[in-house]
């Protein structure tokens, strides 16, 4: 395994006083997209918005060596932390270019890539963001992360809501990106998940169940039905 670019150790998170994330301790490689699995309410989405300091929490989280867990967010963020939220939160009003100006942090950026992964944001640029369909927003929410030179991605159900046709191409997208930078994904489509993750971590009311090989995971049909409450063995089913 290559070298870990974040090192997650007892960590825990709150909302408005309600405990959502338990005890969580993980590792994600320098490499290679790890996704983060688990049904709905045990904390995925949460554990993201924990690492990133976007909630109230506790323990140690580590880049690439440093502890993260005492900076506020736009620090984490100029150290070269990338978000993808789970609601694209992109800026409707803006156009585009706008939308892709603002998110640019000062430093080095790759619009190479950005334009390369996403040819129909360039022919879109002046287009206002709040017209775009809801495919073409979850391409301008990656195409923000993407702009600026990440060490790790954090990626939040990207392909949620998309038709199949427009998952294929941000599930491409991510795969691309991963090749550069490590990316930590919370996906529910597990066809998109067996097609990119190497490594999966499952969670279970807010704890980690299992870590592992995603391959010898999704191949387990007991252990995904167990963890996830599907079946493992059919590529277009979800995770709950």
């Amino acid at each position: 395994m290559s070298s870990t670019i974040l090192s997650v150790e007892h960590l825990s998170g709150r909302i408005q006083g309600q405990q959502v994330v338990e005890d969580v301790s993980f590792q994600v490689p320098g490499t290679g997209i790890t996704a983060l699995l688990g049904r709905n309410g045990v904390g995925k989405t949460s554990t993201l918005r924990a690492v990133l300091g976007l909630i109230d929490r506790a323990g140690e989280v580590r880049l690439a060596g440093a502890r993260i867990d005492r900076l506020p967010t736009h620090r984490i963020v100029r150290l070269g932390v990338g978000y993808v939220p789970e609601d694209r939160d992109v800026f409707a009003g803006l156009t585009v270019e706008e939308n892709l100006r603002l998110a640019d942090r000062g430093g080095p950026t790759d619009r190479a890539l950005v334009d390369r992964l996403f040819p129909e944001l360039t022919e879109r640029s002046a287009q206002r963001a709040g017209t775009l369909s809801g495919g073409q927003q979850q391409m301008v929410s990656l195409a923000r992360a993407l702009l600026n030179e990440n060490r790790l991605l954090l990626v939040d159900e990207p392909t949620k809501g998309l038709a199949p046709r427009i998952v294929d191409e941000v599930a491409s997208a991510l795969r691309s990106a991963a090749e550069k930078v490590p990316v930590l994904l919370v996906e529910q489509n597990l066809h998109v998940i067996r097609a990119l993750a190497d490594r999966v971590i499952v969670l279970a009311a807010g704890r980690v169940v299992h870590t592992g090989d995603a391959a010898t995971f999704l191949a387990d049909d007991d252990l995904v039905h167990r963890h996830l409450g599907v079946h493992g063995a059919t590529p277009s089913e979800v995770d709950a």
